[in-house]
């Protein structure tokens, strides 16, 4: 110590001083895939608990239509290509010939559809939260749901759409030949599905030329075509042998020409087709399409133009197709599959949760009614007329599930005719209908699963994939002649040149809580003659 410095003063009570140092820690990330993935396998488990304890409703005439088509497994058919029926014949073989076996595919078919639409919501919004809100609102939209309970064309042709879509937009981004591949695969089975799959092609042929010119000069896009082109050589071939029945059904079915004439143009047809549109999307929904599709239509992200024109020109085709047509609602569907990614595209940011959410209720508890119709049954009997002799199911009109009830009752009363008619003859009656809509529901319930036909191309009906199968009633008399019919349908005009007797016809009703919901006239004709040349009441239509 230098002399004259005191030394220094330590307080030994005082506290140590340490030093800490705080790490910042990243928050973890949103795990999108897990939730989206955790939400879609729910959906399928509900799904199918749905279709095997709780579902009240019968098959739809189409389903019931395409499961008489899987009995028949064929290259194409009259009005569709073959993959509906496969997808059916392949369910029934692994789970036995039942509602729920038929349907199967459509709950599969629309997980796939939701997986498809988290990828592309995922990609083009760069958001994984954003893309899992777009599968829960997706699930609550009537279509989507309906879709994941009905076994049509829909559900396959959607899941292929969506996936093809994901194909494409990753394939230009990417620059990555594996996922042209994927698109042209899943585009190539969707033309089995549904003829408007080639609309996907076109659109993204109009997205290149408009927005990546180069992308022509590299083989995706060829591979994707060619892959498309091969999904639509089976129904060339079938057509070719079947003196291009589909093309004309589909040229009638557009208005263009019914096989003798196109249907003149109709100017409140788009009015109606709008109107529909934004009924079948809540509104709020549609509003948010159309705010997307206008907002978008000269989009500088890549992703979002794909998207735009894989759904406002397609949508626009048929709102053009709807001057001779108008159509079903479910028509441009397929456009609303990047639709819904390009309205959260437009709502993102805007303060509309509330909206959102609202939408999302209100599909909800639209979905929930559609699949357990008795709740509201009540309800829609008082917002409509009573019964009346020439009206005797007036709640049809507001109940959208009716076509689907009834059928296992209308079958139980044929079966009971049928009893009658083999003790009284000793042989099983044939069993008909007027329209296309019967023979499958006839066939589908009845007791063993009879044969069932259709005597639409003698009467007023359209004609139908009843008039290619050999033999039938109104082609292949000879085969039918002398036997007895049950018919269900309307009364036949002139049936003493068709049959050597008729018996009075009768009525069957299907009612819930009292409420008439479906009625049948049923028929009972001995003696089958054949329809005589000439009989037919109107000309063939497509």
């Amino acid at each position: 110590m230098h002399p004259g410095i005191a030394p220094p003063v330590v307080n030994r009570c005082a506290p140590a001083v340490r030093r800490v140092e705080v790490v910042a820690t990243a928050p973890r990330p949103f795990p999108a895939t897990l939730v989206a993935t955790l939400l879609i396998l729910g959906w399928v488990a509900l799904g199918l608990a749905y279709l095997g304890w709780f579902c009240p409703l019968d098959l739809s005439p189409d389903e019931a239509h395409y499961w008489h088509w899987s009995r028949r497994l064929d290259w194409s058919y009259y009005s569709k290509g073959p993959l509906v029926a496969w997808l059916i014949r392949g369910s029934c073989e692994l789970f036995g010939t039942s509602a729920f076996a038929v349907r199967v595919p459509a709950v599969l078919s629309s997980a796939a559809l939701l997986a498809a639409v988290f990828v592309l919501a995922r990609d083009a919004l760069r958001d994984g939260r954003a893309a899992v809100a777009v599968v829960a609102v997706a699930m609550t939209l009537p279509p989507v749901t309906a879709a994941s309970v009905l076994m049509t064309i829909d559900p396959p042709f959607l899941a292929c759409w969506a996936w093809a879509l994901v194909g494409v937009m990753r394939g230009v981004e990417r620059r990555a030949p594996r996922w042209w591949l994927v698109a042209g695969v899943c585009s190539g089975l969707g033309v089995l599905a549904k003829y408007p799959m080639l609309l996907l092609p076109a659109a993204v042929l109009g997205f290149l030329l408009a927005r990546r010119r180069d992308e022509l000069r590299r083989p995706g896009i060829w591979l994707f075509l060619a892959l498309t082109a091969l999904g639509l050589l089976p129904i060339v071939v079938w057509n070719a042998a079947h003196d291009w029945v589909s093309l004309r059904h589909t040229l009638g079915q557009s208005g263009v020409g019914d096989g003798v004439k196109p249907r003149p143009v109709e100017w409140r047809n788009p009015l109606g087709f709008v109107a529909t549109q934004a009924g079948v999307l809540l509104g709020t929904g549609f509003a948010a399409f159309a705010a997307a599709g206008y907002a978008f239509r000269r989009a500088a992200d890549p992703r979002l133009s794909l998207l735009w024109w894989a759904a406002v020109p397609v949508w626009g085709l048929f709102l053009a197709a709807s001057l001779r047509n108008p159509g079903q609602p479910n028509w441009p569907a397929a456009a609303y599959v990047g639709g819904l990614v390009l309205a959260a595209a437009w709502v993102r940011g805007r303060g509309l949760r509330r909206v959102v959410v609202g939408t999302a209720v209100v599909g909800l508890v639209g979905s929930v009614s559609l699949r357990f119709p008795a709740v509201w049954l009540p309800v829609l009997v008082q917002l409509t007329a009573a019964p009346t002799e020439t009206n005797p199911t007036p709640v049809r009109r507001l109940d959208a599930t009716a076509r689907l009830r009834g059928w296992r009752t209308l079958a139980a009363e044929v079966d009971r005719v049928r009893e009658r008619v083999e003790r009284e003859t000793g042989r099983d009656p044939v069993l008909a209908a007027t329209r296309w809509t019967t023979p499958g529901e006839l066939s589908f319930y009845c007791r063993g699963r009879p044969e069932a036909y259709s005597f639409g191309p003698a009467l007023e009906d359209r004609s139908s994939q009843y008039d290619l199968w050999r033999p039938n009633p109104t082609a292949d008399a000879q085969a039918f002649r002398g036997r007895t019919f049950i018919y269900v349908g309307e009364a036949i005009p002139a049936a003493d040149r068709v049959f050597d007797r008729v018996e009075a016809p009768f009525r069957v009703v299907h009612a819930e809580q009292g409420i008439p919901v479906s009625v049948w006239t049923v028929w009972v004709m001995h003696g089958f003659r054949g329809f005589p040349e000439g009989y037919r009441l109107t000309r063939p239509t497509y």
